[in-house]
């Protein structure tokens, strides 16, 4: 397929008007944002395409914030393109503080919302296919006056390796100056980058040199585009822009090591490209459809590129060809040289024949497969060669064999699994899920042509593909009780500039034994390799890369494999297509990818007939964007709309007294029968995770991971941070990573990803989250607690040289009683009783005896802060500090808290 060619996004943020009026300032900035920069009031104040590569798992996000400065209501419209490869993970519509999130659940489930749009016929979608490669996205929206609102889109893909390197190209068409535009793209690989380019359509090559920053050093490449408004004008006078073209980002890895073997948590991914191997030679026969729906340009630009393709091959490669129309003739009827006698006389026969009658597809590709097979038999030295069987068809078998089954069963037995099978699909008249079935059954792919001025150039792309095998009979072997859920391991032929990628599930207590055997035949002979992890290595990239990492290989690994069952799933039928259907579906929910067996659903928004937004994968085969109906528009509730009585930036109420954690971590616990507070203190190494909620009635939980403080003096205690919270609500499927950095909704499926700048509520089922810009953000649970986390910002000259956060429990009355950990545990009664108070060794301090949970504490009167209202400055709290790590106090010991990880 051609979107295999890289990852292709058509970036189109379009804005359509409903009344003409004339433009008004931006609300908040009126002197910055110019009216070139506004059409008809409406002003694209940023847009964004962030791409993250770990290892070739490519995680976007591309994000758009429109204002409307009108005085009435506009309807706009958030229109991009994504590669058909892609699984969108999320999208999200953030307006008047308030966040709207789709939810992936199964496709029947979804569509049962849409039943009067099905029975009228209207497309009721977001998603729709468009050209080549592409699905375009769109959702037309109406929004209030002097409002903004912010579309949030992520997706997810496998990089693939063409022709020596992977290409990220991103189609940009704004459509107006915007005034915050920025392409940014960050690549992580282990194995190191060896080349990094970037360059792009509409900017000369000077221009491009200014404004586009790309580096790259060891393993990390970055490539950041960022025009001004200037830089974006057509002219220096015009309010037009020339950002409308393609951006393109290539790059390629270090190939020293013929193995690459990352190991992750509990998955691995294995990338296969071996360097220095000599081209082995090819057996090549093509099967040419000559029937007369072929006349005009189809056939006069596969003879172009046949032409070109012979003239290409080298001396010791063999070939035929087999044309097939009512009847099948072949030019030799057996494999010869390419000679450049044979060559030429070959292109001779090209230019020279007719097209004939019907298409006896059976009867040309039997003959094609009789030539390879008795050639690999019969004729010495070409069983060391690489069989490859290339067919190009425009329509659908109508003479000979017509039925598909019976074509399957002949081809699949003929080929008897010794070559590989590729299919071309001339135009839109073919079968194409009929020919990728054929090529994927045996050992092949499918690919359409399209019938447009470059079809030539597009079956001569596809050729150079396969011109040059390196390795036949390839196989990827892993010890059977090591591994589990393994894709793709075994392939009939492995091409120069391509690459083989294999990932599955490692068992329990395994990783010591995980290795890989490679074997495989090339011009050599027989090529042999064990490939083993660097356990130094992996340690090394987990520091640089961490939950990032694993949690991109696990869902490469995750992305690969329903891409292969999707696939398997177009031969089977009945029951077996319905267990397979489950299997795919129950992944695709798991990892929160849209496939073709789920949906995601925008509940809160409606269009005038009171359907809401649904977006899926379409068909390979639906009907072009021009035969579809117009697109729906959506209107988002009232509670979104702005109103003077609601602002945005509203921050609730906390309460005066507070239990939680802060700085170095220091616990405090408010005990309310007493009006006191007791503190203490857990020293652990950074790193280390504690479990500060834990309510096993619900699995509702919050778990923290220290962070140390850089600037610590050599023979003192390193203090420590939370540097990384984790809320989880299992009940729900909810899952809130928070860092100094990021806030990430259900970061193990791709989910949004908002920064401390933002403000914005978020609701998820049971679960609202509250992020108040650069201060906090706060966690309410529906029959469960309100959490608060608190931002802290280091300043210059400050003793503490990181960010980190706090954490405190506003409301725990609705938890249950079983509710523990470091603070869990103080959420119900405590009693305890304080005497022999007397001067400590700190004269300003006072120490007493304490008795509590029947044991008998030596304590001291302190003072700590509490930010959870105030949190630059904080407010003084007096309490009795338990000491030695809170023993005595707490449950047990304090690394009895100590768990794997904050989920």
């Amino acid at each position: 397929m051609d979107g295999a060619m890289g990852l292709r996004v058509l970036l189109c943020v379009s804005l359509v008007s409903l009344l003409t009026l004339q433009a008004m300032p931006a609300l908040g900035s009126p002197k910055r944002l110019k009216s070139s920069e506004t059409v008809d009031g409406v002003i694209i104040r940023s847009l964004k395409v962030n791409c993250k590569v770990t290892s070739r798992f490519a995680h976007y996000v591309i994000t758009s914030q429109v204002v409307n400065s009108a005085e009435t209501a506009k309807e706009v419209a958030f229109d991009v393109e994504i590669p058909k490869t892609a699984f969108i993970t999320d999208f999200a519509i953030t307006s008047n503080g308030k966040a709207l999130i789709g939810d992936i659940k199964d496709k029947v489930t979804a569509w049962k919302q849409y039943r009067k749009a099905a029975i009228s016929g209207e497309n009721a979608g977001l998603v729709r296919a468009s050209g080549r490669t592409m699905e375009q996205f769109t959702i037309r929206l109406t929004i209030g006056p002097r409002s903004k609102v912010t579309f949030r889109l992520t997706y997810e893909e496998v990089l693939k390796r063409i022709l020596t390197q992977y290409n990220i190209v991103i189609k940009v068409k704004p459509r107006q100056l915007v005034h915050h535009f920025e392409i940014d793209v960050d690549i992580f690989e282990p194995q190191g980058i060896s080349k990094l380019d970037a360059q792009t359509s509409f900017l000369s090559e000077e221009q491009a040199t200014q404004l586009i920053k790309k580096s790259f050093s060891g393993k990390e490449g970055h490539v950041l585009f960022r025009p001004t408004v200037g830089h974006q004008q057509s002219c220096p006078t015009c309010s037009t822009t020339l950002l409308n073209g393609d951006f393109k980002v290539t790059y390629d890895v270090n190939r020293e090591k013929p193995c690459d073997l990352l190991v992750s948590n509990t998955h691995f991914a294995h990338f296969f490209a071996p360097q220095n191997l000599t081209n082995l030679n090819k057996n090549l026969v093509f099967v040419i459809d000559i029937s007369t729906s072929m006349e005009g340009q189809k056939v006069k630009q596969t003879k172009e590129a046949l032409l070109k393709i012979l003239g290409d091959m080298r001396p010791g490669d063999y070939f035929d060809l087999v044309l097939f129309g009512s009847g099948v003739q072949s030019w030799r009827g057996s494999l010869v040289p390419a000679s450049t006698d044979n060559v030429q006389a070959a292109q001779d026969f090209i230019r020279h024949f007719s097209l004939a009658g019907a298409t006896n597809m059976n009867g040309g590709l039997l003959q094609g497969i009789e030539i390879l097979n008795k050639a690999q038999k019969s004729v010495p030295g070409l069983s060391n060669h690489a069989p490859i069987l290339i067919m190009l068809t425009d329509g659908e078998p109508t003479e000979g064999v017509t039925n598909y089954f019976q074509i399957l069963e002949n081809v699949r037995k003929a080929i008897g699994g010794k070559f590989p099978l590729y299919n071309l699909g001339f135009g839109h008249d073919v079968n194409l899920n009929f020919l990728e079935l054929m090529s994927m059954e045996n050992n092949g792919r499918a690919q359409r042509i399209y019938e447009d001025h470059d079809a030539t150039k597009q079956l001569q792309g596809f050729y150079d593909r396969v011109a040059n095998p390196l390795l036949v009979d390839v196989e990827l072997q892993y010890p059977k009780d090591t591994v589990s859920a393994v894709t793709q391991h075994n392939h009939k032929q492995h091409y120069a500039g391509s690459e083989i990628v294999v990932a599955g599930r490692i068992a329990d207590n395994k990783r010591s034994s995980f290795k890989a055997d490679v074997q495989a035949h090339g011009e050599s002979g027989e090529f042999k390799i064990t490939c083993l992890v660097d356990e130094e290595e992996m340690k090394k990239l987990l520091q640089e890369r961490g939950h990032m990492l694993e949690n991109h290989v696990e869902r490469l690994w995750a992305y690969l494999t329903i891409q292969e069952l999707l696939a398997k799933r177009m031969k089977l039928d009945g029951e077996e297509e319905a267990e397979l259907s489950a299997k795919i579906l129950d992944m695709s929910l798991a990892y929160q990818f849209v496939t073709p067996l789920t949906s995601m659903t925008m509940s809160g928004m409606k269009d005038k007939d009171g359907l809401v937004p649904i977006i899926d994968k379409p068909e390979e085969d639906s009907l072009p964007l021009e035969m579809l109906g117009p697109r729906r528009s959506f209107v988002l509730p009232a509670g979104q709309q702005p109103s003077p009585t609601d602002p945005s930036s509203v921050v609730q109420k906390l309460p005066n007294r507070v239990t939680g954690v802060d700085t170095d971590p220091h616990f405090i616990i408010h005990v309310p029968q007493k009006e006191d507070s007791l503190c203490f203190n857990i020293n652990e190494e950074p790193g280390v995770v504690l479990s500060l909620v834990q309510d096993p009635n619900t699995g509702f939980s919050v778990n923290g991971q220290l962070i140390g403080n850089k600037a610590s003096s050599p023979g003192q205690h390193e203090a420590t941070y939370f540097g990384r919270l984790g809320i989880a609500n299992p009940a729900t499927g909810f899952q809130l990573e928070v860092t100094p950095q990021n806030i990430t909704l259900n970061p193990g499926s791709g989910g949004p990803v908002f920064s401390w700048r933002d403000q914005a509520s978020l609701r998820q089922d049971e679960v609202v989250v509250t992020i108040n810009r650069k201060r906090n953000l706060v966690v309410s649970v529906e029959d469960g607690g309100t959490f608060e986390v608190v931002l802290h910002r280091v300043w210059k000259g400050s003793a503490i040289h990181q960010d980190f956060l706090g954490f405190y429990v506003l409301d725990s009355h609705r938890m249950s009683a079983r509710t523990h950990g470091l603070l869990g545990q103080f959420f119900h009664p405590l009693d305890y009783t304080v005497s022999d108070l007397h001067p400590g060794s700190d004269p300003t301090k006072t120490d007493a005896t304490m008795v509590v949970k029947n044991h008998r504490l030596m304590v001291t009167s302190g003072l700590q802060k509490d930010y959870s209202n105030d949190p630059r400055h904080g407010t003084e709290v007096t309490c009795w500090f338990v000491h030695n790590n809170g023993a005595g106090l707490i449950d047990g010991a304090h690394t009895d808290y100590i768990v794997p990880d904050i989920f």
